[in-house]
């Protein structure tokens, strides 16, 4: 094998492990997800009757999402790096700051619903009976439907710009990624499983880059040696 060749074959970890930590975060998410949306009313006025049965189940969906949380982080750079030098640094500007804003709202949505939970099991009939409750509910299904999930459509426009002008997703992904981030962002109706929509959206993206680097491992493994 080439100098060439190895070159290639160490530029091509980078999407590599961009694509892992997409799915180990989109698993991560829509496990939580899942989990809270099945145990949880989506009305944020609700009388709190989840806690006596579910409140377990919740408390393990929150605990997923710190270390989705990191795996995102980890997509973030990795995909950054992809780009590399040739990156716009507006676009680059809006992903990393959307991408910050859209860990810091789903952490603050989900601390709530620790606190709330936490709460509950040291004073149950205090709680519900409580101001506290209402306002912790309303906040955490305000900052999660309203604001993180227009932090993620931010981050899908940025990203699909950045990578549309590089040419590194399929004509297709690109189109359908700004369909998807338009209804998120357009999302005026609070729908309840609108959010589900982001980590699908990496998952598509993470299972395209393994796709694309599977594909130039091929070529690069063809080129003769010299």
């Amino acid at each position: 094998m080439n100098d060439r060749a190895m070159i290639n074959r160490e530029r091509l970890k980078t999407p590599r492990a961009a694509a892992i930590a997409g799915i180990v975060f989109s698993a991560l998410l829509i496990t939580s997800l899942v989990l809270i949306k099945t145990s949880v009313p989506f009305d944020p006025m609700e009388d709190g009757s989840w806690l006596s049965s579910n409140a377990k189940i919740v408390g393990f969906a929150l605990s997923l999402i710190p270390f989705s949380g990191v795996a995102f982080l980890w997509f973030m750079g990795v995909v950054r790096d992809r780009f590399g030098e040739n990156e716009d640094r507006f676009f680059a500007t809006i992903f990393i700051g959307s991408g910050f804003l859209f860990l810091v709202m789903l952490f603050t949505s989900a601390a709530f619903a620790g606190s709330i939970i936490l709460v509950f099991g040291n004073t149950p009939a205090g709680l519900l009976n409580n101001q506290v409750f209402t306002f912790g509910r309303a906040a955490m299904y305000t900052i999660a439907n309203v604001y993180a999930i227009k932090m993620a459509s931010v981050f899908m426009i940025s990203a699909t710009s950045m990578a549309h002008r590089l040419n590194a997703f399929p004509r297709w992904v690109t189109i359908f990624s700004y369909g998807l981030a338009l209804i998120l962002i357009l999302n005026l109706f609070f729908v309840e499983w609108l959010i589900i929509l982001f980590p699908l959206w990496v998952l598509l993206i993470s299972a395209t880059i393994l796709v694309e680097n599977y594909i130039k491992e091929k070529e690069t493994g063809k080129e003769p040696a010299s």
